[in-house]
């Protein structure tokens, strides 16, 4: 590439509300050609939003140094990377998982991080302000469905805030490869439903999944993927990714997720670790990014 790293990426703005100037970086983009490859391989970001980043409201610890990682990754594979696809967790101030959802007896909310069973409903412990009884049958199909249970998270990616933007410096890195390469960025928008969504695909209580998403995603021959938080979106996503195509081993064998691009909300490390060691069954990669040759 003619362009370096540094004329993209500033890495001591990360978190910063960096305007992303769209003609600067067609400009920028104009002296650079790509050669065509038979081979589609995607990069998928996952929630690479700045509430999810240090500093932010649900901030992953590291997370700076795993996005630098992720963009010099992309930069190193820039011609071999053909299209580019982002999540954006987006959600509103009233939903169930947030503290405005629940009151105790004395009328006070949860702190963030509580979490609430069904014996804490069942009991009064913790009751919704509204829809009771959807409130309660969400909070069972957590635990019979045998998933992570409702977590009270500090109110983040509220949709209208800067913490649903996409972090700065990652916004102009794939808006300049879309540029170069002429293709859209697909962006999905997940979460503002009644059910927290983890995953890109569906909600953690519902059945509908995105099959437009899964088709486009099965067009790729490879599909790389890094994000926030390891713990929870980017293991949901793959998960749910997997869990579709089980019987496709083949595709499956070319979904890679960079190891050093991602990292744990704190307190959810072990469960990750199981998680994603039944995965790898699978045949999905979990590599280092410098060790991915494309």
């Amino acid at each position: 590439m003619k362009t370096t790293f540094e004329e993209i990426i500033d890495i001591n703005r990360f978190g910063e509300n960096d305007p992303v100037d769209l003609n600067e970086l067609a400009k920028l983009a104009e002296i650079e050609q790509v050669s065509k490859s038979d081979e589609k391989i995607l990069f998928l970001g996952v929630d690479l939003q700045n509430d999810f980043l240090e500093g932010g409201a649900l901030g992953v610890p590291d997370s700076f140094k795993d996005l630098e990682r992720t963009l010099r990754f992309l930069y190193e594979h820039f011609n071999k990377i053909s299209h580019i696809a982002v999540s954006l967790d987006t959600h509103f101030i009233q939903q169930v998982f947030h503290a405005a959802w629940w009151i105790d007896e004395d009328g006070n909310h949860p702190e963030p991080m509580t979490i609430i069973s069904v014996e804490d409903v069942e009991s009064g412990k913790w009751q919704p302000v509204k829809h009771k009884e959807d409130s309660l049958a969400y909070v069972k199909a957590l635990e019979e469905n045998g998933q992570k249970q409702l977590c009270i998270w500090p109110y983040h990616c509220i949709e209208g805030t800067t913490g649903v933007m996409l972090e700065s410096q990652f916004a102009k890195f794939i808006h300049f490869h879309s540029f170069v390469h002429g293709n859209p960025i697909k962006k999905v928008v997940k979460g503002k439903g009644f059910s927290e969504m983890y995953g890109i695909v569906q909600p953690e209580v519902g059945r509908e999944k995105d099959e437009s998403l899964l088709s486009y995603l099965r067009e790729f021959d490879k599909i790389i993927v890094a994000g926030q938080a390891e713990s929870h979106c980017v293991y949901e996503s793959v998960k749910q990714i997997v869990d579709h195509y089980r019987e496709d081993h083949e595709f499956l064998k070319q979904i890679y997720v960079l190891t050093d691009g991602m990292s744990c909300i704190p307190g959810f490390e072990e469960v990750s670790e199981q998680g994603w060691s039944e995965l790898r069954k699978t045949g999905i990669q979990l590599v280092d990014s410098t060790d991915l040759k494309l």
